[in-house]
């Protein structure tokens, strides 16, 4: 057995402390990370320097000891790699061209094998600087989360107008699709091979499609991802993180072969533990506001989680990232909470 708890699971293997990570653990609730994002410059000054990135990752790991780290960068560094000028404005997010037809077939998935160069050195720096019982995780934007921010220019409230362009021109949207799935297969392969343990795959608008755009849209192209992974690397550990899917998690769970599926904080803990646990690790699923608000709620919410999940593999997550409003002393009674927590 390793001693990296969280790749543990990944295996199959049940711990009797759940590893912990939070997702966005490396961001603007911390006043280290705002200090080190202040000297970089831009957000994308902060995930191309080498430097700054391993930094910014390991912050997290100093303050709180979680038993995983995640690279320190973005999801929309693939479209950036393939030309699509992507930049991030204060106070409006990431802004970016909207991408036509046309524009499509001119893609290159290759381009992010050299475009990234500065984020592979990240994460080799990463991997040498963290502590050995750390499990190292990289990670890309799943294909329909990233079109939709390609085809719209902007983040929108419930990415209509990716789902219009996926019904107005399927050819074209198949395409992008396609180019993105390509991309993020060499993407994750690379990250893997310079020191990443594993990798999730975060599909953070899967939950506005229907049953059939969601097969089609999300579903099919991770499944896609993990089986082109594992060619390379057969023994690949992949998280998936449909956020928002609902029901279809099962389905989702059995077509992709994911090690472990992250749950937003919706999904019913009797129902994933009955259904899902059997088959993939469970991750998560904590309500992000609770690290907001503390206190007793979030004590109770932590051992009904526990309760319901920790008899299985089990990393326990939030639901969704942690939010720059996040109070580090709620983290630390999280963690607390957890390692504490005892069953009988």
């Amino acid at each position: 057995m390793s001693n990296r708890r969280l790749l543990n699971v990944l295996n199959g293997q049940t711990e009797k402390v759940p590893p912990i990570w939070l997702m966005r653990q490396a961001g603007r609730y911390l006043p280290e990370y705002r200090a080190t994002r202040a000297e970089a410059g831009g957000f994308l000054d902060l995930c191309y320097n080498p430097e700054f990135a391993t930094e910014v990752t390991l912050q997290p790991i100093r303050r709180f000891g979680f038993d995983g780290a995640i690279l320190f960068s973005d999801i929309l560094v693939v479209p950036d790699a393939l030309d699509r000028s992507v930049r991030f404005v204060q106070g409006e997010g990431p802004q970016l061209d909207p991408i036509s037809p046309a524009e499509i077939a001119q893609l290159d998935p290759e381009k992010v094998l050299t475009g990234l160069t500065p984020v592979f050195e990240a994460v080799e720096s990463i991997r040498g600087a963290l502590p050995s019982e750390t499990t190292f995780l990289g990670f890309c934007g799943a294909p329909w989360t990233v079109a939709t921010y390609m085809i719209a220019g902007h983040g929108t409230p419930d990415q209509a107008p990716a789902r219009l362009f996926a019904r107005r021109e399927p050819e074209a949207f198949k395409a992008l699709i396609d180019v993105l799935v390509e991309a993020s297969i060499l993407y994750l392969i690379k990250q893997l091979k310079c020191g990443a343990d594993a990798v999730q795959i975060f599909d953070s608008w899967a939950g506005v499609l229907d049953d059939a755009l969601f097969m089609s849209a999300s579903q099919d192209p991770i499944r896609r991802i993990c089986e082109g992974v594992r060619a390379e690397i057969p023994d690949a550990k992949i998280i998936g993180f449909p956020k928002g899917a609902g029901q279809r998690l099962l389905e989702f769970v059995e077509a992709t072969g994911v090690n472990a599926v992250g749950l937003d904080w919706t999904v019913p803990l009797d129902w994933a533990r009955d259904e899902l646990q059997g088959k993939t690790a469970l991750q998560g699923n904590l309500d992000p506001t609770l690290l907001i608000t503390g206190g007793q709620d979030l004590d109770e919410s932590v051992d009904r989680i526990m309760e319901a999940w920790s008899d299985g593999p089990f990393i326990f997550n939030l639901g969704h990232g942690i939010t720059p409003q996040g109070n580090i002393d709620y983290v630390h009674q999280l963690i607390d909470r957890i390692r504490s927590y005892d069953k009988s």
